[in-house]
C-alpha cells in the first residue's frame, strides 16, 4: 500500500497535503510526523525531497505572494488612471485569492514565528504599501473622495479582501464565481470611494 503512495508522491501533491495541514493544525502545531502520516509516505522520503517543513512553508507562502506580485505587473495594473489601476489590482487580487485559497489563507496566517514567517509577511506589507500607493494616487489626482482616510480605506479594502479565507467554500464553477465576488468587492469598495461622476 505505501509503494503505491510513494509512485504517485510528487513533491506538488505533498506541497498540497503540508498545505492542508498547516492551515488545519496551524504551522507551529504541525510536525513532519503529522505530514508524512498525512502525505501517506515516510519522513524520509519527505526528507529527499525538501529540507523539513520551513521549505514546505517557504514554497507555500511563496506561490501565494507569486500570484499577488504577479499581478503588479499585468497591463491593466500599469496603464490608466491611478483609480483604474487599483480597481484592477483588487479584481485580480480577489481572483488570486479565490484561485489559490489554500496557500493565501496560510500566507495570511503566519504570525512571524520563523525566519521565513517573517520574509513571508515584509512581502506582504511590501505589497499593501504598492496598492496603499495607488490608492494614493488615485487620491491625489481627485478621483477618489477627499473626506476619506487614505490609510484607513486601505485597511478596510485589504479587510474586506482578506476576509474572504474566513468564509469563501470554492463552487463547482470557481471562475463564474471568482469573477463574481471580485466584481461584488471592487463595487462595494469604489463605489463608495470614487468622487461623484
Amino acid at each position: 500500500m505505501t509503494t503505491a503512495k510513494r509512485d504517485t508522491y510528487t513533491p506538488e501533491t505533498l506541497l498540497s497535503v503540508a498545505v492542508r495541514v498547516f492551515n488545519e493544525r496551524g504551522y507551529d502545531g504541525t510536525s513532519m510526523e503529522h505530514l508524512s502520516k498525512a502525505a501517506g509516505i515516510s519522513k524520509s522520503s519527505i526528507y529527499h525531497h525538501v529540507s523539513g517543513k520551513e521549505e514546505l512553508l517557504r514554497r507555500a507562502v511563496s506561490r501565494a505572494l507569486d500570484g499577488l506580485f504577479a499581478v503588479l505587473d499585468e497591463p491593466g495594473a500599469g496603464q490608466g488612471r491611478a483609480v483604474e489601476r487599483v480597481e484592477y489590482v483588487t479584481r485580480r487580487t480577489v481572483e488570486v485569492l479565490v484561485e489559490e485559497l489554500p496557500y493565501v489563507t496560510l500566507l495570511l496566517r503566519v504570525r512571524g514565528n520563523t525566519a521565513t514567517e517573517r520574509w513571508a509577511m515584509e512581502r506582504r506589507r511590501e505589497f499593501d504599501h504598492r496598492v496603499a500607493d495607488l490608492l494614493k494616487a488615485a487620491a491625489a489626482e481627485g478621483d477618489l473622495r477627499a473626506d476619506v482616510d487614505i490609510r484607513l480605506a486601505t485597511r478596510l479594502l485589504f479587510g474586506m479582501i482578506n476576509s474572504l479565507v474566513e468564509w469563501y467554500r470554492p463552487h463547482p464553477d470557481t471562475v463564474a464565481e471568482r469573477r463574481r465576488i471580485a466584481e461584488t468587492v471592487v463595487h462595494l469598495a469604489f463605489d463608495g470611494l470614487r468622487t461623484a461622476r
